[in-house]
């Protein structure tokens, strides 16, 4: 399954924000929102599936442990 993680307007607008003001705080820079825009994008791309494969990888655990505890209840 490859896929693309969809945000909407106001969830990228935010980012945006985000991503303006982390490099005005963190690095003292001012960025466009086109250079936000493509920062951005290659996180959702590239970055934020790594992530989500951690994420589904600790509910499998996560249930396969709860399926284990239901076993423990068998008669």
């Amino acid at each position: 399954m490859n896929q693309k993680f969809e945000l909407s307007k106001e969830q990228k607008d935010e980012m945006v924000k985000k991503i303006q003001g982390f490099f005005q705080k963190e690095r003292g820079e001012e960025i466009g929102n086109l250079a936000s825009m493509i920062l951005l994008d290659f996180i959702t791309e590239e970055i934020a599936p790594v992530f989500y494969n951690f994420g589904v990888a600790d509910s499998y655990t996560f249930m396969s442990e709860k399926l284990d505890d239901l076993f423990g209840i068998e008669k």
